[in-house]
């Protein structure tokens, strides 16, 4: 295969790779390597079915399995349908668009490593592509942070709240969503998870602090923890640290969720059609049970 990096803060395009073929554990191990180094992956021309995607996503961790059971794919309860496409007059997929910066699954006790999603209907207008994913370099931003801020973060945790996402949606003009039933809630409680993370493939510190779902420090009095937090996201909302990717028609995107934050650009209409299939990986690799999350190191060393 070819790595040609962007250039940018974030990303690297894998040519002459075929996804479809059954890869080998050191081959996907040089991947998990280079989505950490750079951040997001672009595999491009790829000819998957479901199947296919399924099989090379779970290369990389176990599936998550949503609670909701909604648009997944036939067959594939692990493949999820984002798109705003219709279908009888029926959606046949969640749409994605006009989402706030989140890192997925940062609710979870086990965390997210990576998401897999593979383009099949890209909306254009005027010639170019719409429906970007926008993404931050959660490395440099912690590495950028005054010292002062590192050392108040030390051995501090952060509590991250499904619900505070989902308001954020239903705060949108014109949303569907009613609030989360009580139900529904417990079925995604909230997690703690340290504020300055070690990642655990490039062993360096990572803040994982996201506006989507992080909701209170810990350690801190609640006014104390609001500003630090409200400090933070404006931080890592400085432009050095934004990557865009641009979609293309049958490339394959993967991004490290413990080293990205993303939102999704909603600039396309009902009209412009999309339709792209996602497979969720949790760091189950990397990660134990709920109770015994101290990471596991990669395994290899890095050249």
């Amino acid at each position: 295969m070819k790595v040609i990096p962007t250039g940018k803060i974030l990303g690297a395009r894998v040519e002459d790779l075929d996804l479809a073929t059954d890869l080998g554990p050191s081959q996907v191990d040089d991947l998990m390597i280079l989505l950490a180094t750079h951040g997001v992956l672009e595999f491009p021309r790829q000819t998957l079915s479901t199947r296919q995607l399924k099989r090379f996503s779970e290369k990389f961790g176990e599936l998550y399995l949503s609670p909701g059971g909604r648009a997944q794919a036939a067959g594939f309860p692990e493949v999820m349908i984002l798109s705003n496409m219709l279908e009888e007059g029926k959606a046949v997929g969640l749409s994605d668009a006009g989402q706030a910066w989140h890192t997925d699954m940062a609710y979870s006790n086990i965390i997210a490593l990576t998401n897999v999603l593979y383009g099949t209907t890209i909306p254009q207008r005027d010639g170019r592509p719409l429906g970007n994913t926008e993404l931050r370099n959660m490395h440099k931003v912690y590495e950028d942070l005054p010292a002062d801020i590192k050392q108040r973060l030390k051995g501090k945790t952060i509590s991250h709240d499904f619900n505070k996402f989902w308001e954020l949606m239903r705060e949108r003009p014109g949303s569907p969503r009613a609030p989360l039933s009580a139900e529904e809630r417990a079925q995604r409680p909230p997690a703690v998870h340290a504020a300055a993370l070690t990642h655990p493939i490039t062993g360096r510190t990572v803040l994982y602090a996201n506006p989507g779902y992080a909701v209170a420090i810990n350690e801190l009095p609640a006014d104390e923890s609001d500003q630090l937090l409200d400090y933070l996201f404006e931080f890592q909302s400085r432009p050095e640290y934004l990557y865009t990717y641009s979609w293309n028609k049958d490339s394959v995107l993967m991004w490290d969720n413990i080293g990205t934050t993303h939102n999704a650009v909603a600039d396309y209409t009902r009209d412009e059609h999309r339709y792209i299939q996602r497979c969720q990986v949790m760091a189950t690799r990397f990660y134990g049970e709920a109770g015994t999350r101290v990471p596991r190191m990669f395994a290899r060393q890095q050249a």
